[in-house]
């Protein structure tokens, strides 16, 4: 409604337009329903203002994400709702979707990129990130810019994707609109008060677009996440290795009657895990701390063992608690660590340690409170869905391997694996919210043919797409590439498999596994030894799959697809790496790795 006094106007819509809002809207989360808003802003404004001068050239405003698990995405839209709720012209533009060389015809331009592993960037920022860095990057004294930084404080090179944009641009000449900002996995406030200063410090919009009240949203539609998960029941908890198996990998079946969830292949599933309980009792008993001890969190009292329960982080270590502990226990050792230059051996500290590892290392003395503070927030951890929808209507599945190992002394255990495989059976439940993946995706085209790389628990996505391709009765052809140690123990789903080869969902199949023979044998050396064909199908428009290992399996099977193109597409490196870069441009060669 605008500012200036009118009269109330009468609901403008009859029944059945307002019946076939409601249905559009259902469903919609809080971020989707303020972009919507803002868009029906725009048109309104669009229709109903008199006529204007075009806009000046370079007076738009954009936003540019970079994400790997869509946090960075559904803040970008939010924010882009907002401005354009304000009156701004608004852009929203994926990084994987952007010409990097329009940087120099911007004028302002907020970046909102995640960093991924060892400081790499997402996969969807890759090419502007490497072209930011490049000497191709022109000056940029006319672009105006901020960065919102995502990360995980658990990796040494925290938010450097982020880092690195800000910095890059400005050696190139543009002007900061405000510092970077750099966002822990707990990321909403943080990411929150970075939105308001931005729209903050734009330049004002000329002309404002009329206020509008928001679209209200759907009551009967809930939206579930991480502050509102959905209780999922257990179904199925199957151990799906052998007897003789080094791993310990479970399929696990989950309802979702009654929850409205509807999941896409390719798409994760957020677990909010619960603390090991003998885990919690080592704290305890390690720092002399009563269980009942009452604690603050946030403006919320709780109890101190329920807090290290299901609260608070207490497996993955982070720099967040060692720069924390540094300080509780006073230990030079540890300072010195993190002030480590070339971050290696501070890098592999906390790759190796968990909490417990440096409370018990580094002893000292602690109040509740005080231990708390220093903790993060336990954060849900992500499997992707290894279930099509429409063929498993109100379920999902994931496919989940228990981390333990031995270190320092004593077991170590994953939060989320140890709780999925370990403490939940049938009857149970489990709070999952779902984590759509919109960079790993099924092509549109069911004519078009699919490589699906996936050792280990990452084959999870691809029983999916050929559950999915199945069901929908896509055409194209589906090639699988399968790894793990040993053939009888842990080849996972390995009836499911023969049987989509006998029915024709699935046309190939080729297996690595590692320990049956003298030499280890791992699937980028099946990429190698089906090269011709491999070739032969990204030369007629096959689209490339990989999920799994990020450190070594991904980066391992990208050199093999590189000298593949190599030796059977005529290419020499630069050119095999200049067509792997445009298949991921395009959309042909995605990867979901962790």
């Amino acid at each position: 409604m605008s500012a200036t006094a009118s009269p109330t106007p009468s609901f403008p819509l009859n029944d059945a337009e307002a019946q076939t809002v409601q249905s559009a809207l259902s469903g919609l989360n809080d971020s989707q329903l303020l972009w919507v808003s803002g868009y029906a802003a725009g048109l309104a404004a669009r229709s109903t203002a008199p006529a204007a001068a075009a806009p000046v050239a370079g007076s738009t405003y954009t936003i540019l994400y970079g994400s790997q698990t869509g946090n960075g995405e559904a803040i970008a839209k939010a924010l882009a709702a907002e401005a354009t709720r304000q009156g701004f012209e608004v852009r929203l533009v994926s990084m994987a979707d952007y010409k990097p060389a329009s940087l120099k015809r911007e004028s302002v331009v907020s970046f909102i990129v995640s960093t991924h592993g060892e400081g790499d960037p997402p996969d969807d920022a890759e090419l502007l990130h490497e072209f930011l860095l490049s000497s191709k990057a022109p000056q940029l004294s006319d672009l105006k810019f901020n960065v919102l930084a995502l990360g995980d404080s658990s990796y040494v090179n925290f938010c450097q994707t982020g880092r690195d944009i800000d910095t890059r641009l400005a050696e190139l000449g543009a002007e900061r609109l405000g510092p970077i900002v750099e966002c822990d996995v707990d990321y909403q406030s943080d990411a929150d008060a970075w939105s308001a200063d931005t729209l903050a410090l734009l330049p004002k919009p000329s002309q404002q677009t009329q206020d509008v009240s928001y679209l209200r949203a759907v009551p009967d539609a809930p939206v579930f996440d991480r502050k509102s998960p959905f209780l999922a029941e257990v179904l199925v908890n199957q151990k799906i290795t052998g007897r003789d198996s080094t791993r310990d990998i479970h399929h696990v079946e989950l309802s979702l009657a009654g929850s409205g969830i509807r999941y896409e292949p390719g798409d994760a599933l957020a677990v909010l895990p619960v603390n090991p309980p003998q885990l919690v009792n080592e704290f305890l008993d390690a720092l002399k701390l009563d269980g009942s001890t009452t604690i603050s969190i946030g403006d919320e009292d709780v109890e101190l063992r329920k807090s290290l329960d299901h609260r608070l982080e207490i497996t993955s270590l982070s720099l967040v608690f060692l720069k924390a502990w540094a300080e509780i226990a006073n230990s030079d050792e540890i300072r010195a660590l993190l002030e480590d230059s070339a971050r290696v051996e501070l890098g592999q500290f906390v790759d190796q340690h968990q909490v417990i590892d440096v409370v018990l290392q580094y002893p000292a003395s602690v109040d509740a409170q005080t231990f708390a503070d220093s903790l993060r927030k336990l954060e849900a951890r992500s499997y992707s869905i290894s279930s099509g929808f429409e063929a498993n209507p109100d379920e999902v599945h994931l496919t989940v391997a228990a981390v333990r190992y031995e270190a320092f002394g004593r077991e170590h255990v994953g939060a989320a694996s140890s709780y999925l495989v370990d403490r939940v059976t049938e009857g149970d439940q489990v709070a999952v919210y779902l984590v759509p993946n919109s960079r790993f995706r099924l092509p549109q085209d069911p004519a078009a043919r699919t490589i699906m790389i996936g050792p280990g628990t990452g084959v999870a996505p691809f029983r999916a797409f050929v559950e999915e391709r199945a069901e929908s009765g896509a055409s194209g052809e589906n090639w699988l590439f399968f790894g793990a140690r040993n053939f009888s123990s842990d080849f996972l789903y390995q009836l499911e498999w023969h049987r989509h080869l006998k029915q024709g969902n699935l046309q190939r199949m080729d297996v690595a596994f590692s320990r049956d023979q003298a030499s280890k044998i791992y699937v980028q050396d099946r990429i190698r030894d089906k090269g011709s064909e491999v070739s032969r199908w990204i030369d007629e428009g096959a689209h490339v799959y990989v999920c799994g290992d990020a450190k070594r399996m991904a980066a391992d099977v990208h050199d093999a697809l590189r000298d593949v193109l190599v030796k059977h597409g005529g290419l020499d490196e630069e050119q095999a790496e200049a067509r792997l870069k445009e298949l991921r441009r395009s959309g042909r060669y995605q990867k979901d790795v962790y």
